[in-house]
């Protein structure tokens, strides 16, 4: 590899990384010998540390819209042009359609909406501006979109962009990360990367907390390389206040890449140890401030007076956080969830999908996160053995090492938690994989002109067109012709890489382009699909149709595509997917019709799998006393309620707006997906009984009866979430279910049923 001798990490004199004139730690060492893998440093007389001058000294100013378009002048001068446009094209593929998702997961919608109307509920992520009960996790995700609806107007857009931003903010990250050590060439890939990963166009187009999570995992690594690279305290202390902030989006997922960056710094840091240590310690503290002031607030107000804490089963933030958010994601032992404990563990099944290490690459996981981690996976061995020679503190080397062990340590976890697990956790990979690959197609391209730098990267297009053939062989209906498109040109490709050094450069070019182009054309072909297409739900999976599918409890296989466990419930992928639906209900964003989500169905069977779809907005299957149309989804217990809302009729919306003022809660559900789409339909506070699975116990039978004595809600919406109608019989929603149907005066509006809470039976 040809550069110049390694100042960011002590090896030199000249330029850090790829052309950036700041010079490392250790540049004062002019006498530093070259990294095993650079040519021989030159010996050089030691001249003393002189101040740098100035960008630009002795220059004439340039306008500002000129240096923002060309950038850094030690740059080349398509590199920031390049990276503009990168910046532009993700943007608006991230746009396109945004709509078509409606309010996309109702669940964290509503706590938007909430949010947006209540500074209380903004503050600690309420479900309704009432402040019944939170959502099961802690609101930092929530706060940017709750603000956008409060400046905006509540519609889709308004709570969707913010997820866009996410995604092309992380984009721009990762470039600024790798373009500093190995050039633009490698942040311009590793953005693309990125951006084209079918996962990542789905979850920075959607409202769960995970677009967060994944920008700011995207900084901590940045920080985490930055002080390898001159040993400054402040981007530890960064690295530390990311991660904690991203704690306040996902929990404990924000500390899985923890022990591999920790351990890095601790060996590879260009200071002294003392100070390594000292520096780990700051950042730590500064993690538990940024991530533990809301934490404290939280656990020290008053119960009675804040709303209860969703997900959990005893009012309390940390039991979430240990528990049903915590080990009981790796155990499966998830009191209250969907399937309750139980555990999987070790390899084979777990209660939501197989696990063993070959998880990210089966057919529930692969087509979303793993087109190019063979590649990635090739490339990082090969980053690590070209520098096993360089000096401890040698920068190229850590880089592999930080994103390369936060995709390792990644991986790993979600191929073996036995908990509840999603396919679009894997967006958190994204990142990673793409850093890996930018990093190793251009280290080893430099390094071309060896035989086993060559073979390498013959190595990993064939990988990456051999796996992106099976994957597109699993949707063997879906642009059969690209499967083999793919395998010939990365296998062409990958032969013109054996013999790079024998061919010209316009071949040698036309080589790499077309190992390129295959191997991301099937992760393009898939991304496309995902935004054409409107994703909501609890349970979204990116591209075509059959991409995903997914066993439930007790068993991999089980007949769920891109939906419930057991096949309750479709989300775009598989039978009873999203297909363009025309307007129909109420209950959406007005984005088309009369509130209908244009270009998709929902459709689905609180105890059957759906089929076909639906015009018109209408909900096929349902609840006891809620039809097609009005009534929402998923009846007793069932699936659907549980991971869907439902569509809410025009009628049913009047219903529930009359007097509502006069109400604290227009309404009362079991479930909060149910209880969502009321109060999305209506702007009105519904409480949300049981929280997102209806097993929380908040409210208590004599809560909610001393709420209905003292006039605070309205109607009870019948059916919902696991613990209504079929759930079990002693569970708190199940009481109160009862206790309703039994003493109140019944309402049905078209084929959905409430009850008057104001108007108490003649038997009662």
């Amino acid at each position: 590899m040809t550069t110049q001798p390694d100042t960011s990490t002590g090896n030199g004199t000249g330029t850090s990384g790829a052309g950036d004139p700041s010079p490392g730690p250790d540049a004062r060492f002019a006498t530093s010998p070259a990294p095993s893998w650079g040519p021989p440093a030159p010996t050089l007389p030691a001249e003393p540390v002189r101040p740098a001058a100035a960008p630009g000294a002795g220059e004439p100013a340039r306008p500002f819209l000129h240096r923002a378009w060309r950038g850094r002048p030690e740059d080349p001068r398509w590199a920031r042009p390049a990276f503009l446009v990168l910046l532009l094209a993700t943007t608006v593929l991230y746009l396109y359609g945004l709509s078509a998702s409606g309010y996309a997961n109702s669940f964290y919608s509503a706590a938007v909406q909430a949010g947006s109307q209540s500074w209380k509920a903004f503050f600690f992520g309420s479900l309704d501006s009432a402040n019944a009960i939170t959502v099961d996790k802690p609101p930092a995700s929530l706060w940017p979109m709750a603000l956008s609806v409060r400046i905006f107007g509540l519609s889709s857009w308004a709570i969707l962009v913010p997820e866009v931003l996410m995604g092309v903010a992380t984009v721009g990250v990762l470039y600024a990360a790798l373009r500093r050590r190995f050039g633009p060439a490698a942040g311009l890939i590793a953005g693309a990367v990125l951006a084209l990963t079918p996962v990542a166009a789905l979850m920075f187009r959607f409202n769960n907390p995970d677009a967060m999570l994944a920008l700011l995992m995207t900084v901590t690594v940045y920080c985490v390389i930055r002080g390898l690279e001159d040993g400054r305290t402040k981007w530890l202390v960064l690295a530390g206040v990311a991660v904690g902030f991203a704690f306040l989006a996902k929990t404990l997922q924000a500390f899985l890449i923890l022990p591999p960056l920790a351990v890095l710094y601790a060996v590879c840091a260009p200071v002294s140890l003392r100070k390594r240590f000292a520096q780990i310690g700051l950042s730590a503290g500064a993690m538990v401030v940024a991530g533990g002031w809301w934490v404290a607030i939280v656990e020290l107000w008053p119960a009675s007076s804040r709303p209860y804490i969703g997900g959990s089963q005893n009012n309390s933030f940390l039991e979430l956080t240990f528990g049903y958010n915590g080990l009981g994601r790796i155990n499966g032992d998830e009191t209250g969830s969907v399937g309750g404990g139980g555990g999987g563990g070790g390899g084979g099944t777990g209660q939501w999908g197989e696990t063993g290490w070959n998880r990210m690459f089966n057919s529930e996981i692969g087509s979303q996160i793993s087109w190019l981690l063979p590649a990635a996976l090739i490339l990082l061995v090969a980053g690590l053995v070209l520098t096993r020679k360089a000096k401890r503190t040698d920068l190229t080397r850590g880089s592999f090492l930080a994103w390369g062990g936060a995709l390792l340590m990644t991986a790993l976890v979600f191929s073996y938690m036995a908990g509840i697990f999603h396919q679009y956790y894997t967006v958190a990979l994204a990142p990673y994989i793409a850093a890996v690959v930018g990093m190793g197609a251009t280290v080893l391209w430099e390094e071309r002109g060896r035989v086993w730098a060559s073979l390498t990267l013959a190595g990993a297009a064939t990988a990456s067109a051999a796996w992106g053939y099976v994957l597109l062989d699993r949707t063997s209906d879906y642009l059969p012709w690209l499967k083999w498109l793919v395998l010939v040109g990365g296998l062409t490709g990958a032969l013109g890489l054996i013999f790079v050094t024998r061919l010209g450069r316009r071949l040698a070019l036309a080589a790499a382009a077309l190992s390129c182009a295959a191997a991301i054309a099937g992760p393009t072909a898939y991304t496309l699909s995902t935004v054409n297409t409107g994703h909501s739900g609890s349970i979204v999976t990116a591209g075509p149709s059959g991409a995903s599918t997914m066993g439930g409890p007790g068993g991999g296989g089980g007949g769920m595509r891109g939906g419930f466990p057991g096949g309750g419930q479709n989300q775009q992928n598989g039978t009873g997917a999203q297909n363009g639906q025309q307007g129909g209900g109420t209950g959406g964003p007005p984005t088309g019709g009369t509130g209908g989500f244009p270009g998709q169905n929902q459709q689905g069977n609180g105890n059957t799998q759906g089929h076909g779809g639906t015009r018109g907005g209408n909900q096929q299957g349902g609840m006891p006393g809620g039809g097609p149309g009005e009534g929402g989804m998923g009846g007793g217990g069932g699936a659907g309620g549980l991971l869907n809302g439902a569509n809410v009729g025009s009628a049913a919306k009047a219903l529930l707006s009359k007097n509502a003022g006069d109400y604290t809660w227009a309404a009362a559900a079991i479930g909060s997906q149910n209880s969502a789409s009321y109060q999305l339909a209506t702007g009105k506070p519904v409480m949300a009984i049981g929280g997102f699975n209806g097993t929380d116990p908040s409210p208590t039978l004599a809560q909610f009866k001393k709420y209905v004595t003292d006039g605070k809600i309205h109607y009870f919406i019948s059916g919902g979430g696991m613990g209504g109608g079929g759930g079990a019989s002693s569970s708190t929603s199940s009481r109160i279910s009862s206790w309703v149907t039994a003493n109140f005066k019944k309402v049905t509006v078209g084929s959905a049923t409430f009850y008057d809470l104001t108007q108490s039976t003649s038997s009662s």
